[in-house]
């Protein structure tokens, strides 16, 4: 094995949270920053993710900094796709954005904050585009935004190299977290003529971890095997409920209409009200509005 894979919680921090060169390089190629205005420099922030869930404890992988005109930037590594993922999302750039006053009370100090989420699953199932950008924007003229915030979900089984034909290093970058694993012995040769893509290579090599270090990363896969058997879980015992629910359900509805049925046959038949709720455990009420809905005394 020469090369591990980039979504892993110890090679992508390796990769992007212990070099900024290569995390402004991948920034500046994913994210739709304003023309001039391209990140310069970065310094790493804490990282101050919502309590996790065990559920949540292996999915995702975040690195955060702020930059050189003060934006500060959230980029997530989101494994598995979950319904509460955009809210938290939401909060966790809402938060970085609000506590800028920690240190100020002058608003138009206020620096925006930046979303990068990569899920390596496909959510927006109906669609065909992998890359999906969020702002506030006035719903009646979206050329008028609110600044601020800023989000950026990427499906990464959607992307294909094929079809892109502009933004090279973006799709270098991205080309970089979709084919490398494992399996790979030889690299692309576009991957390799690309400075910034070769020195993340070299960080992924087999050869560039300790024991300990490989122990870590089979650990974090295991925990990711070990969630998606639980959400699988859940998801099959929901759907053996109410597969079940429904069978009952229908079993309910079906012997109604087959009671109505009889009773309507009796009615026509010229059966009185008390025979026909013998028959049928239909109320006189019941009866009645058939009768009614017959047009029949």
């Amino acid at each position: 094995m020469n090369y591990l894979d980039p979504k892993n919680d110890l090679t992508f921090k390796k990769v992007f949270g212990q070099h900024p060169h290569l995390l402004i390089s991948f920034l500046n190629a994913m994210l739709p920053l304003p023309e001039g205005s391209f990140i310069e420099s970065l310094e790493y922030l804490p990282a101050e993710m919502v309590p996790e869930t065990p559920l949540m404890k292996f999915s995702i992988v975040d690195v955060r900094c702020k930059d050189n005109f003060g934006r500060q930037f959230i980029v997530e590594m989101q494994m598995n796709w979950t319904t509460g993922f955009m809210q938290r999302v939401l909060f966790n750039a809402s938060k970085a954005y609000i506590k800028q006053l920690d240190k100020t009370f002058n608003y138009n100090a206020l620096q925006p904050v930046y979303a990068l989420n990569l899920i390596n699953e496909v959510f927006e199932t109906e669609k065909s585009d992998f890359y999906h950008h969020y702002q506030i924007v006035n719903i009646a003229d979206t050329e008028k935004q609110l600044e601020g915030l800023e989000f950026v979900f990427i499906e990464l089984p959607k992307f294909k190299a094929d079809k892109i034909s502009e933004k090279k290093l973006q799709v270098l970058w991205l080309r970089f977290l979709t084919e490398i694993d494992e399996s790979i012995t030889e690299v692309p040769e576009e991957l390799l003529n690309s400075n910034e893509i070769k020195e993340a290579l070299e960080n992924l090599r087999t050869s560039a971890f300790t024991k300990a270090e490989l122990e870590s990363y089979d650990k974090y896969w295991d925990g990711i095997r070990t969630q998606i058997t639980l959400e699988w879980g859940k998801f099959n015992k929901g759907m053996t409920e109410g597969i079940e629910k429904g069978r009952a359900e229908g079993k309910a509805e079906g012997k109604a209409e087959e009671r109505i049925a009889i009773a309507k046959n009796g009615i026509l038949a010229g059966l009185s009200n008390e025979i026909i709720t013998a028959l049928t455990q239909l109320t006189p009420e019941q009866i009645a509005h058939l009768r009614k809905e017959m047009n029949v005394d």
